[in-house]
């Protein structure tokens, strides 16, 4: 009797292992030579070294490189302070868009952030790497005209 339990313990784990190890199901749009296809022109949204409180807007365009409209889903940014805005309306074969992402500029140092968009492409999800450097710039309104001593640094 321990052998019979054995032998379909043994059966039972080889099962799961070879379901374990199938080719992941492909989805339609990859199967699809007629899908959309979204192409952007540069991975990276490079935002230089700027001040504190700059202007947080940048325009990203893309493409529909496809032979169907695009559709975005969703577009998400890593943090609460990168923030994308993508098009609602779908984009048709060989048409641009423009996808907007607001950093939050008020916050000094180096950052590396990441933008996901999500879309019915055959390359359904992409990843935008948004980075930069926020300067802390002391404006000379930050000190008195009066000759006073201005704000302590620590």
């Amino acid at each position: 009797m321990k052998k019979l339990l054995l032998l379909c313990g043994f059966a039972i784990a080889s099962l799961s292992m070879s379901a374990q190890t199938e080719a992941p199901a492909t989805t339609e749009e990859e199967n699809n030579p007629n899908a959309p296809v979204i192409s952007f022109d540069t991975s990276v949204v490079d935002y230089g070294t700027i001040n504190k409180g700059d202007e947080p807007l940048r325009i990203v365009t893309f493409k529909n490189t496809g032979k169907s409209p695009l559709v975005i889903t969703n577009c998400q940014g890593s943090c609460g302070c990168t923030v994308p805005k993508c098009p609602k309306d779908p984009i048709m074969p060989g048409q641009e868009g423009t996808l907007e992402i607001r950093y939050d500029t008020k916050r000094v140092g180096n950052f590396n952030k990441t933008v996901t968009i999500k879309s019915n492409a055959s390359n359904d999800t992409v990843y935008l790497k948004v980075k930069g450097v926020v300067k802390d710039v002391k404006t000379p309104d930050a000190f008195p005209a009066n000759g006073e001593e201005g704000p302590v640094q620590h």
